[in-house]
């Protein structure tokens, strides 16, 4: 049994074509959607390190920060009303990304793109401005909902446009620009925190509006893809969108294939309920595992919070935002390993090298922590020891830039079929939502209550994870979406639930 997990499934049928500057065009434009996930990722954390944010909104945890050897170390940062302020956008995005699957699959995957857009942009002006903790609350909401919606269409967008054999590189686009808004917002905090006067906090939040612009704007001069087009009834208008991206005129094979599924996703006029049936178990199990994972890396701990967590580990104010800029970097240059390799070498092996990368790491920090700062968090770090535990803050940041980051994004996107295609991504999109929230909000009571016990928690998972990926995930590089069915056929568990006549009947309609 074990041993069928590591059969390769076939690749499916090669069409004609490739890849356009047209294409890399509109997937580099799409592709900034992940800006505005990115910069949100980066700046909450360094704004809730900065003094004067901490004094106007939060000051109990200002009082607790600056009373130097009283209580727990690990637990001065320890507030849920500071924590809501981080999390309270990704519940938003959780409830927004159902309402984005509706507007997704009716109006089209750029229409997504730029209500998204639009609502973020609403959202940091709220923010930039906000006087008091209502208004800052509220923003937030509005960033998620804006989230939610470019998240919902982003992924599946750079899914659709690109052709098979490029597909990984193309999408992974998505989380290059995460990781582009991430250091961008990192370098800003550092910028703006030293600011006279105590208002730098006030143009990191603002300064959202930024990509949130590039998205709204770029949305409006993006095509449909030729899925959606079809999906809303434009054959011939779809088939020229297809010649269009694939840069020939032979485009009858892949058109026939888009069409039949297309016809086939028409006949469901209730995707949610379509992809509870057996037949699409491997779909639903992925594309709920694979977000739920990636958040129980640990990473968010590392994103959301790095700059009080170095803080809280002794780093100076400044020291700890370059350490944020610094680990924002290594996640930058990593990400390109993935978009160079994914479809070279697959999406297995680079999830589990990373997996096991990051556990390494994480138990390496967990156990550096544990000597030299304690229970109490009372303790201190050499310059040596100090590059040590950064060292291996960033190879574990690497280990997730390169795996479970951008395919954590890329495998839920490319696996389902047309018609459950915007149900399976506002699962992937929602189960994402839904533990970034739990991890944001948790954190610091974990920090405070699990102290360097944390690491090991999340490394735990990182094991789990590590596991399922090699039993259950078959490979799925170069594989056209519509021929995916295949895969899960020749999959020895996943086979099971596919039924014959799904297989034979792509192959009869191919034919």
């Amino acid at each position: 049994m074990a041993g069928g997990a590591f059969v390769d499934a076939p690749s499916g049928k090669s069409y004609e074509g490739g890849i356009t500057a047209f294409v890399i065009f509109t997937c580099a434009v799409a592709a900034m959607g992940g800006l505005i996930f990115g910069y949100d990722i980066g700046i909450s954390g360094g704004v809730t390190s900065m003094e004067p944010f901490l004094r106007k909104f939060f000051p109990s945890v200002y009082k607790k920060m600056k009373k130097a050897g009283s209580g727990n170390e690990y637990c001065k940062f320890d507030s849920q009303l500071l924590t809501l302020f981080t999390s309270s956008l990704y519940i938003a995005a959780l409830v927004a990304s159902f309402f984005a699957s509706v507007v997704t699959r009716r109006f089209g995957r750029k229409m997504s793109m730029f209500i998204g857009g639009l609502v973020f942009l609403f959202g940091s002006i709220l923010n930039g401005a906000a006087v008091n903790i209502e208004m800052l609350i509220i923003g937030r909401l509005l960033l998620g909902v804006g989230v939610g919606f470019g998240n919902q269409a982003v992924p599946v967008y750079l899914s659709e446009m690109a052709p098979a054999k490029y597909r990984g590189a193309l999408n992974i686009g998505f989380q290059m620009a995460v990781t582009v808004g991430i250091l961008a917002a990192n370098l800003i905090n550092y910028g703006t925190a030293r600011i006279k006067g105590g208002w730098g906090w006030r143009l990191s939040l603002g300064l959202a509006a930024v990509p949130a612009i590039l998205m709204t704007i770029g949305s409006l001069f993006l095509p449909d893809t030729p899925n959606s087009i079809l999906e809303r009834g434009h054959t011939e208008k779809a088939k020229q969108m297809l010649r269009k991206i694939r840069g020939t005129d032979n485009v009858d094979e892949e058109f026939q294939d888009l069409f039949d599924a297309t016809e086939a996703a028409k006949k469901v006029d209730h995707p949610w309920k379509n992809i509870m049936q057996p037949r699409y178990r491997p779909q639903l199990v992925i594309s709920v595992l694979i977000p739920f994972f990636q958040q129980l890396t640990g990473i968010n701990v590392i994103n959301f919070y790095a700059p009080v967590l170095f803080k809280t580990l002794g780093f100076g104010a400044n020291a700890s935002l370059m350490s944020a800029v610094i680990t924002g970097t290594i996640n930058v240059v990593a990400t390109f390993v993935s978009i160079f390799t994914a479809d070279k070498f697959g999406r297995r092996i680079l999830f589990l090298e990373g997996g096991i990368q990051m556990i390494i790491c994480q138990a390496a920090i967990g156990s550096m922590i544990g000597i030299y700062f304690g229970v109490n968090g009372d303790g201190d770090l050499s310059k040596a020891q100090a590059d040590i535990l950064l060292f291996l803050i960033c190879a574990y940041v690497a280990a997730f830039a390169w795996s479970w980051g951008p395919l954590g994004w890329l495998v839920p996107s490319e696996i389902c079929p047309l018609e459950i295609r915007s149900a399976g991504q506002a699962i992937n999109v929602s189960v994402n939502m839904l533990f970034t929230f739990v991890i944001a909000q948790l954190f610091l009571t974990m920090l405070c209550h699990m102290k360097f016990g944390l690491f090991f928690f999340f490394a735990g998972f990182v094991i789990i994870m590590t596991i399922f990926i090699s039993f259950f995930l078959p490979e799925t590089k170069n594989v056209n979406i519509e021929e995916m069915i295949r895969v899960w056929k020749a999959h020895w568990f996943w086979g099971k639930y596919i039924p014959d006549d799904a297989v034979i009947g792509k192959h009869e309609r191919s034919n």
